[in-house]
């Protein structure tokens, strides 16, 4: 009996299948193109296929690519450039002055570096809000990982559109260009509720339920932000968004650090998911979310680094060590948000809160969207439990192998899709026009 072909097989100490599943060992897992079709003993496997390829990571963990669930990528041109100061000094006096000098092939730069970030820290999946989100898209095409697009809306103008109404027919032509491509999606992305005003905010909407896209937007981000609206519109921002019909069950809300309980019910009650950026709003002293307030009425959450601005990274591993600490800290709980809840957030909740129910999990039939983790290193040994390991004491540097839609994009720490010295090179040509 002939074995039947299949394109990759790897081999690990410790697979973690899903958060919420006692890790296997000493198994493999067989992808063949984009899909994961089997996982069991290497040998049994081998016996049934042959593979193009083989992984032998003995001394590893197999998980599941992490999933940033808010960022700008772009921004990493801007790391570093104000730091220490509030958001809306931060934004208004230096990032949006140093954003009016962009272009299109410096937004296509910033998005390559990120790119590179984000695969050796193993991120597979990040969901984006910025301008020139055309040229965002052409790169994580090129390049291989997998991605929600929006292009922000604004009432002033921005170096992509004069308006925000232009910057809608952009993601009206965004949805038409990209709408059958198998790893970006593309949303509708209104920037806040008061960069936008109601009239923009109800296209946006429109557009966004006409075509069942996500709608991704910040929302109480700050005290400032929540003072204002509240003395604009009588209303909380939440509540405010509810008279306009936002809240919906595929709308991300991101930060939603200010609010009420009343808040809290109404983004239960109609389905909204959270973006939690902890690192951003601690960097900003915009605030802390209320997370296990959030867990505790029911609220899908899943975790983003925010733009590499006001993080300064885009580090997923990072995020979750200080997600779950944070709360413990605040709460003074160490069982609120244990180790496997924050990784369901970083990966299957993830997927969950994007309505994917192919990713975020090694299983069968999923999309093979998998990282690999070196363990034979000082500060991962011994391992009592992997999941625990993933969340306090790996970091981005221990990633060894990254792969998504069955394609690696990182193979032994080398990246395969990016030359690193030639976009250095790049990179460093236009600071100067910054």
């Amino acid at each position: 009996m002939s074995k039947k072909k299949i394109s990759l097989l790897i081999k690990a100490r410790y697979i973690i299948t899903d958060p919420s599943v006692e890790p296997v060992e000493n198994e493999a897992v067989a992808v063949d193109k984009d899909k994961i079709i089997e996982i069991g003993p290497a040998n049994k496997l081998l016996e049934r296929y042959e593979p193009l390829k083989i992984l032998d990571r003995t001394n590893a963990l197999l998980m599941p690519g992490l999933i940033n669930a808010h960022t700008h990528v772009p921004m990493t041109l801007f790391r570093g450039l104000a730091d220490d100061l509030p958001l809306k000094k931060w934004l208004e006096e230096y990032i949006f002055p140093a954003e009016s000098k962009l272009t299109p092939e410096k937004v296509a730069l910033g998005t390559e570096l990120a790119c590179a970030e984000m695969i050796r820290s193993g991120t597979t999946s990040f969901v984006d809000m910025y301008i020139f989100e055309d040229h965002v898209a052409e790169v994580v095409d090129k390049v291989g990982l997998r991605a929600w697009i929006g292009e922000g809306l604004f009432d002033f103008p921005t170096p992509a559109f004069p308006s925000g109404y232009e910057a809608l027919n952009e993601t009206k032509r965004l949805y038409d260009k990209w709408r059958d491509h198998p790893r970006i999606t593309v949303t509708v992305t209104p920037h806040t509720p008061y960069t936008c005003d109601e009239e923009l905010l109800k296209a946006a909407i429109k557009h966004a339920e006409d075509n069942g896209l996500i709608l991704h937007i910040h929302v109480s981000e700050t005290q400032w932000e929540f003072n204002e609206i509240k003395f604009k519109r009588g209303l909380t921002p939440v509540q405010y968004l509810e008279t306009l019909g936002l809240l919906r069950d595929n709308s991300i809300f991101a930060h939603c650090v200010v609010l009420e309980e009343q808040d809290i019910e109404l983004l239960y009650r109609h389905k909204v998911k959270v973006a939690h950026c902890p690192e951003s709003n601690l960097k900003l002293a915009s605030g802390i979310a209320p997370i296990k307030e959030l867990l505790l009425k029911g609220v899908d959450i899943f975790l983003g680094t925010d733009g590499a601005a006001s993080n300064n990274d885009l580090d997923m591993f990072g995020e979750m060590d200080v997600a779950a600490k944070l709360q413990k800290g605040i709460s003074n709980d160490p069982t609120v948000l244990p180790a496997a809840k924050v990784l369901e957030m970083a990966t299957s909740g993830a997927a969950k809160c994007l309505g994917r129910d192919d990713l975020g999990t090694i299983t069968p039939g999923s999309l093979a969207d998998i990282i690999t983790v070196e363990l034979d290193k000082p500060h991962l040994f011994p391992c009592h439990n992997p999941i625990s390991l993933i969340v306090y004491s790996v970091s981005k540097s221990d990633v060894r192998d990254v792969i998504v839609g069955g394609r690696i994009l990182m193979e032994d720490k080398k990246l395969v899709t990016i030359n690193e010295e030639d976009l250095f090179e790049r990179v460093s040509r236009i600071l100067p026009k910054l």
